[in-house]
């Protein structure tokens, strides 16, 4: 998986926590520096764990499932991308409240990070240096987090939904590529 790749597969994980990010800055009344960087280090450091562990879990399980590793990795990232739009295109009003207290945000954190465990397990599957995909992971959480903590403040809920369909078209893309490249009918 190359640089561009890897940033697209980043910029996808990080539209849920993006998105939530955009509703605390809307909720909190007067947005101060300190609540973009406690976002950035909430979102992103449980989008850089969380491949860690699904990295971890699929090595495991890496010789029992490489003659068709592609197909879950499609099935993986197909799903999230789907579920990821679903939930944009939802009527449902997600509720999220001002608070970035320790309960608060550990409970959002690990919401928004669920994708990035199953996306860990791909990487198992496809020979991805996984503290350099993780950091980078992280670090783009990071700033789409702290990012979107100001654009809540300034624009509300405006861009959510169209963060969130762009997060789940690029992992659908993503795991085709995945797809037809093991299966030979395109090369990168």
């Amino acid at each position: 998986m190359g640089i561009i790749e890897l940033f697209l597969v980043a910029v996808g994980l990080s539209m849920d926590a993006f998105a939530v990010s955009i509703c605390k800055g809307l909720a909190l009344k007067n947005v101060r520096l300190s609540h973009s960087v406690k976002a950035g280090l909430w979102f992103g450091g449980f989008q850089a764990l969380m491949p860690v562990i699904g990295f971890f879990c699929g090595y495991w399980f890496k010789d029992y499932i490489s003659a068709f590793d592609h197909w879950i990795a499609f099935m993986l990232l197909l799903l999230l991308g789907a579920k990821m739009i679903k939930e944009a295109l939802s009527d449902e009003e997600e509720s999220t409240e001002a608070a970035m207290d320790v309960k608060n945000m550990l409970l959002l954190a690990i919401a928004t990070s669920v994708d990035a465990l199953a996306v860990g397990i791909t990487f198992a599957f496809l020979n991805v240096n996984i503290w350099y995909a993780v950091a980078f992971i992280g670090v783009i959480t990071f700033l789409f987090s702290a990012v979107g903590i100001k654009i809540g403040s300034l624009f509300g809920t405006k861009f959510k939904t169209k963060a969130e369909i762009a997060g789940g078209v690029i992992l659908i893309l993503m795991g085709a590529k995945i797809l037809l490249e093991h299966l030979g009918v395109i090369a990168f």
